[in-house]
C-alpha cells in the first residue's frame, strides 16, 4: 500500500540508549512523521560487588508506560511498536521463557583482557575473514568467551539468548527472534550467508542452540500479546515490527541524500563512524584498521569505525553535579568556546577512558602522563575532549579512505550530538569537509520509517528518506578557511603520537 492510500498513521518508536530511553508517537501524515515524545527516562545500571548489569525490568516498565501514555492520550490506534537499543549486550533464558539474570552491562570489567588471551594473529584473520566486525572485548562473542571460561550458571542454564531489543520485542508478543542488524554487532554472524557462522561457534565450543532464528529488518513479528494490551489500554491488535534494532542502524537508515560521497556519524554516547556499501569489506586493510561491517537496512552493510563519543563529558557532567557545580550543555559549549585551543588533547579510545570511574581524575592523570596539560577549568576539559573527538573522527576518515579508495566530502551527523554546533564547527575544520548536522532524532526517525515500509505505509527505503529530508530541519557547516591550519595540524601531530602510543598499548 502506498502513502497516497494511506494518508494517516501511528507508530511507537522506543529508543533505547546507553544512559537514556524514551518512547516517541511517531504521526505520519502521509508526507511527513510527526514526532511527539510520551515518555522519557533514564538507563540506570545496577551494580555488586563484581559486576555491572543492565536493569531489564526497569527498562521494560518504561516501555509499558510509555505505551500506556500513548493509550490513554490518544484515540487513534496503532500501526505497530518498534524497539531499537545498543548493540552488543545480551540476555540469557531458560527452557520455560524465564530471564535468568539481568544482563551483564558492555562496560563490566569481567572481560579486560579476553582478547589477549584469546586471540593470536591467524584466529584474528578467521574471525573476521567470517564476520567483519572489529575486535572490541565488548563484543558479544568475547562476553560469551568470558562467561563460558568462568562457568557462569546462567550460560550453563541457558535455552536461549536474545539481543537486547529482541528481549523487549518477545516480552511484548512472545516471539523470539533475533534481527539482522543486532546480530550483526555480535561478531557472531557471517558477513556473507548473513546466518550464525557455524565454523566461529564450534571454535569456541559455545552453545549453538542459544541462537535464534534471524530476521530482516522491518519484519513482522507478531502482535502484543492479548493479556499486556489489555493490561496498557491498548485498543486493538497492535503489531510488533522488528524494525533495524540496532539504534546506528535506524539512524544511518533516516539519514537524508546518504551517498557514496558521504561518511556518517551517528552522535551520542558513541560516535559511529563510517560509510554506506553494498557488500562487506573484509579486506587485510579492513582488519588493520578494525573497522567492522554491521547489517544495515535494504541490503546494504554499515562499515564503520566505534570511537567514544559523547561518554567523557556525560561523566564528567555527572561529577560537576555530584560536586554541586550545574552546568547546562550549553553553559559548558560557551565555555569551551573561550576557552584556549589545543591546551590538551587526548586518545579518545584509550582503555582508560573505557570502564566506570572518576573521569575528571582519568582525564588529569592521562594528560600528565602523555605530557600534556591537564585542564584546569571545565571549559578547558570540554575544549579537550570537542578537539580531541574533531582529530579521531579525522584520523578514522583517512583510514577509511585508504581501505575504500573513496575520496569523501561531506560528514553527515545525526543523534544527541548533532546539536552540539561547537562540536559540528570543529569537525568541518579538523577533516576539510562540510558538516550536515540532522536530524536530531534520526533513530526514532529510523525506527518509525522501517514500521511505515514494513505495514506498507511508505513504499520503501528511498521514499521513506525522502520524507525524513522533509520531516527535520539540517544545519550545514564549512570548514573555515581563514582557520589556522598549522594549528590543526600541529595538533594532529601530537593526537597521532598519543593514538601511536596508545595502540602500541592495547
Amino acid at each position: 500500500m502506498s502513502s497516497s492510500a494511506k494518508q494517516d498513521a501511528n507508530f511507537l518508536a522506543v529508543d533505547i540508549g546507553a544512559s537514556s530511553g524514551r518512547v516517541l508517537h511517531a504521526h505520519w501524515d502521509g508526507e511527513r512523521f510527526h514526532l511527539h515524545p510520551l515518555h522519557r527516562f533514564a538507563n540506570q545500571e545496577l551494580r555488586d560487588d563484581a559486576h555491572v548489569y543492565w536493569n531489564a525490568q526497569d527498562l521494560w516498565q518504561h516501555i509499558c508506560e510509555g505505551i500506556r501514555t500513548y493509550a490513554t492520550t490518544n484515540d487513534a490506534p496503532l500501526n505497530g511498536i518498534g524497539i531499537d537499543t545498543w548493540g552488543v549486550d545480551f540476555a540469557l533464558f531458560d527452557a520455560h521463557g524465564t530471564l535468568l539474570q539481568n544482563p551483564y552491562h558492555y562496560r563490566d570489567p569481567h572481560t579486560d583482557g579476553v582478547l589477549e588471551r584469546t586471540l593470536d594473529d591467524d584466529l584474528k584473520q578467521f574471525i573476521y575473514e567470517r564476520t567483519g566486525v572489529q575486535f572490541l572485548q565488548i563484543n558479544t562473542l568475547f562476553q560469551l568467551i568470558t562467561l563460558q571460561a568462568a562457568n557462569d550458571p546462567a550460560l550453563t542454564n541457558a535455552s536461549s539468548l536474545l539481543m537486547m531489543p529482541d528481549l523487549f520485542n518477545y516480552w511484548l508478543c512472545g516471539k523470539r527472534a533475533t534481527e539482522l542488524s543486532i546480530a550483526s554487532t555480535s561478531q557472531l554472524l557471517n558477513a556473507h550467508s548473513r546466518q550464525w557462522d557455524n565454523d566461529i561457534i564450534q571454535h569456541f565450543k559455545l552453545p549453538a542452540n542459544l541462537l535464534p532464528d534471524i530476521k530482516t529488518p522491518g519484519t513482522i513479528l507478531g502482535t502484543i500479546t492479548p493479556d499486556l494490551q489489555t493490561t496498557l489500554g491498548l485498543k486493538r491488535d497492535t503489531p510488533v515490527i522488528s524494525v533495524a534494532s540496532h539504534d546506528t542502524a535506524s539512524a544511518v537508515a533516516a539519514i537524508p541524500d546518504l551517498d557514496a560521497n558521504s561518511i556518517f556519524i551517528s552522535s551520542g554516547t558513541w560516535s559511529l563512524l563510517g560509510t554506506e556499501v553494498t557488500k562487506p569489506i573484509l579486506t587485510d586493510a579492513a582488519r588493520h584498521y578494525n573497522f567492522t561491517n554491521e547489517a544495515g537496512v535494504n541490503n546494504t552493510i554499515r562499515f564503520l569505525k566505534n570511537i567514544a563519543g559523547m561518554w567523557f563529558l556525560q561523566q564528567a557532567q555527572k561529577q560537576w553535579q555530584q560536586q554541586q557545580l550545574e552546568f547546562s550543555w550549553e553553559a559548558l559549549l560557551e565555555l569551551a568556546s573561550e576557552a584556549e585551543a589545543f591546551k590538551s588533547i587526548l586518545y579518545p579510545d584509550a582503555h582508560v577512558f573505557l570502564g566506570h570511574g572518576d573521569m575528571l581524575q582519568l582525564i588529569h592523570d592521562y594528560c600528565v602522563e602523555h605530557d600534556e596539560h591537564p585542564p584546569e577549568t571545565p571549559g578547558a576539559l570540554v575544549r579537550c575532549c570537542l578537539e580531541s573527538l574533531a582529530l579521531r573522527y579525522r584520523a578514522a576518515i583517512e583510514n577509511l579512505t585508504k581501505i575504500t579508495g573513496q575520496s569523501f566530502t561531506t560528514i553527515r551527523i545525526v543523534g544527541g550530538g548533532s546539536q552540539n554546533a561547537l562540536l559540528n564547527q570543529l569537525t568541518a575544520d579538523a577533516c576539510g569537509c562540510t558538516v550536515v548536522a540532522g536530524p536530531v532524532e534520526a533513530t526514532a526517525l529510523g525506527n518509525a520509517m522501517m514500521q511505515a515500509v514494513a505495514t506498507g505505509v511508505i513504499k520503501d527505503v528511498a521514499a521513506g528518506r525522502q520524507a525524513i529530508a522533509k520531516s527535520c530541519e539540517l544545519q550545514v557547516f564549512t570548514p573555515d578557511v581563514n582557520a589556522d591550519k598549522r594549528g590543526w595540524d600541529a595538533a594532529y601531530a601530537r593526537f597521532k603520537q598519543l593514538e601511536q602510543r596508545a595502540l602500541a598499548q592495547a
